[in-house]
């Protein structure tokens, strides 16, 4: 038998994959006495480098380092942190050995977002892989699937939660609601606003054009730099009126004056900047739902897009003028977080479906980002963990915006800074969803749960193993254990909107999948029976 070679991609930023090394490479040490252990050798397919870390960064190099490795071995991608699919995505696509995607089971950096990523990367692609996930690399569960992938090359999970959507029949009303969504699109169409595709390399983000087109929406391509130029030409006065705005309605900014370390007034202000531009390009190009990459690019010109993007999914949110008055009042301007289309298409979806079902329209995606028991015993429930930096309404949080703070962004990440938009998610019946794409078509998956409360000090331990800038909400998914949700779920990311009721947020669920099923989806119930 072959010996395994093990791939560790990483981010772009070298910051970044300098202080997430250590983790890594303990993961990596960890698991190679676990397969040594089973009378079999991992061998690194790349060294560690001077720069202080051993993972791949760039397209380029994942192409030149799967130049050097057997085609036919099996291959295990290692992950403890976020990682750039497309960096490996090429060697991968023409491996013909089996492919492990491997994750450990922490919060401390997002290696559990960045396999789910590749995964649903992978899925998109049409490349077959396994996956696997574990906390010490040493439970039954994960030493069963190792097994299974040493002896086999695949593993097989149990998904047996997942139900294809079958013919539903909606009350009149909610079949009229559905129909008339479906009439308006394919009369009169819509734009999704794209602000540079294809963010951290997230393959499976990208929707193929003619898979939206049937459907009646369309994408404008925006670019980064025209948003960029735009916030600049954003009067001083304007500015500092979205930021008293802020300042009125109750948002705690955490304000220091060193730029490179703490969230500085300047750095809010040119949020503020970017706010207003963002919406008046909306509404110049028509757009219902934008979707700003920033990463790479403007992360080297301007602070963060996270206040931004939270701000703009709110329905509570500063006027912006534009020729014809005040824009959207009193409504949100749908924005998809790292020009994650799938998650833009699905948020459009929900902002006009819930609108017409009178259930609130604020959404937004998050990262499944880890989860576990609560150590406090409030509960006996899994507690999913789900973060995201940027795009969370303030409706969402816990006091809506006066219970909302702002802190800087970590350098690592942001160096221009920026405030996040954080806070605690508020408990409420809620509608997770996830749509992909699978063998050129369109996929959704759809599902129920409710946002719990966790007692503070709960709440501050997940915060502080994961990142404590970003806005968290404890999640209790219906019918869905933590390795079926990971053996199921193509993304890194998931959709989130509540309901005023369990009864309301079933008929939002069902009327949602009937949605999307006329649409030329196709749709899957994940944890629940459809009625």
């Amino acid at each position: 038998m072959k010996d395994i070679v093990l791939v560790a991609n990483g981010d772009l930023r070298e910051s970044a994959n300098i202080v997430c090394w250590p983790a890594q490479k303990a993961m990596e040490q960890r698991l190679m006495e676990v397969v040594a252990a089973k009378g079999r050798t991992i061998t690194r397919g790349h060294p560690e480098k001077p720069q202080g870390h051993g993972f791949i960064g760039s397209q380029r190099e994942g192409m030149d380092v799967f130049a050097g490795i057997d085609p036919d071995a099996p291959l295990i991608v290692a992950e403890a942190v976020w990682q750039y699919s497309h960096h490996i995505l090429a060697g991968l696509y023409h491996h013909r050995g089996p492919i492990l995607t491997l994750a450990n089971w922490s919060g401390q950096w997002p290696g559990l977002v960045g396999m789910l990523n590749l995964n649903g990367s992978l899925t998109k692609a049409g490349v077959a892989y396994s996956s696997i996930w574990s906390e010490n690399f040493d439970d039954p569960f994960f030493e069963a699937a190792l097994d299974e992938w040493l002896d086999t090359g695949k593993i097989t999970h149990e998904t047996d939660h997942v139900t294809p959507c079958p013919d539903i029949a909606l009350p009149a009303g909610d079949a009229a609601i559905v129909k008339g969504i479906v009439d308006s699109l394919l009369r009169e169409k819509t734009i999704m606003g794209v602000f540079d595709e294809g963010c951290m390399g997230m393959h499976n983000a990208i929707i193929p054009d003619e898979l939206l087109l049937p459907m009646g929406i369309f994408k404008e391509r925006l670019s980064q730099s025209a948003l960029y130029y735009a916030a600049t030409q954003v009067p001083d006065e304007e500015a500092r009126a979205v930021y008293d705005w802020y300042l009125a309605k109750g948002l705690t900014f955490h304000l220091g004056d060193n730029h490179e370390e703490d969230l500085t007034e300047a750095q809010v202000l040119d949020q503020c900047r970017m706010y207003i531009a963002a919406v008046r390009i909306a509404d110049e190009y028509g757009c219902e739902a934008i979707g700003i990459q920033y990463q790479q690019g403007l992360k080297d010109l301007l602070p963060a897009s996270d206040l931004v993007e939270g701000t703009l999914n709110s329905s509570e949110r500063p006027d912006v003028t534009g020729p014809n008055g005040v824009i959207r009042k009193g409504e949100p301007i749908t924005h998809f977080n790292e020009v994650d289309e799938c998650a833009g298409l699905d948020g459009l979806l929900i902002n006009r479906l819930h609108k017409a079902l009178g259930q609130p329209v604020e959404n937004t995606l998050h990262d499944l980002r880890w989860g576990g028991p609560d150590e406090s015993g409030s509960t006996d429930a899994y507690v999913w963990v789900f973060l995201i930096s940027g795009a969370v309404p303030a409706e969402h949080n816990e006091g809506g915006w006066a219970g909302s703070q702002s802190f800087r962004q970590p350098p690592m990440y942001f160096p221009n800074g920026g405030g996040t938009l954080q806070g605690v998610a508020k408990p409420g019946e809620i509608v997770w969803s996830r749509i992909f794409v699978e063998g050129g078509a369109l996929h959704m998956d759809i599902g129920r749960g409710q946002a719990i409360s966790l007692p503070e000090e709960e709440t501050q331990r997940r915060l502080d193993a994961t990142t404590p800038q970003w806005p968290i909400m404890h999640a209790v998914l219906t019918g869905v254990d933590r390795d079926q949700m990971m053996a199921r779920h193509k993304a890194n990311h998931i959709q989130l909107a509540y309901a005023t009721s369990a009864e309301e947020a079933d008929r939002a669920m069902m009327t949602k999948a009937a949605l999307a099923k006329e649409l030329g989806m196709t749709v899957s119930f994940c944890g629940v029976t459809p009625a």
